[in-house]
């Protein structure tokens, strides 16, 4: 199968469980960005089963309270669109009022340069935040 989510982990490895992962996304300018994917090549939510979607979903629930308290940013975006790769995952996107595209979403024109300023050890707090909330949150 020709499935970049199926041959690659999509990211840096946070988390995972036997029907999902969390990966961080490599992108300065959108540090702590992240992807739930599922673990099975599933084009749809509505081809889980509801336990399947509630996991999913709670997956992605705790993956924004980790970002959200590791990082503080003044908005997160979750998006789910799969038009370019039909597997099944979720965006957990934090956005900060001075990041290149805010207001408009991240694949949009740029509004400016954009800037960073995350101190070191910020990807060790996130994976931590992470790995806590699903510790029980995602069963």
């Amino acid at each position: 199968m020709n499935c970049e989510l199926c041959n690659q982990p999509g990211g840096k490895l946070l988390w995972q469980d036997a029907n999902c992962r969390v990966v961080l996304i490599e992108d300065a300018d959108y540090p702590g960005f992240c992807r739930v994917i599922w673990q099975q090549h599933i084009r749809e939510m509505t081809d889980l089963s509801v336990a399947e979607r509630e996991h999913f979903m709670a997956t992605v629930f705790a993956v924004e309270a980790a970002i959200r308290e590791a990082l503080q940013p003044d908005k997160i975006n979750l998006a789910s669109l799969g038009n370019l790769t039909p597997h099944l995952h979720w965006h957990v996107i934090p956005r900060y009022a001075h990041d290149k595209h805010f207001p408009q979403p991240i694949w949009g024109t740029a509004q400016r340069a954009g800037t960073s300023s995350f101190s070191p050890g910020w990807q060790t707090r996130l994976t931590d935040c992470v790995r806590v909330k699903l510790s029980g949150a995602a069963r």
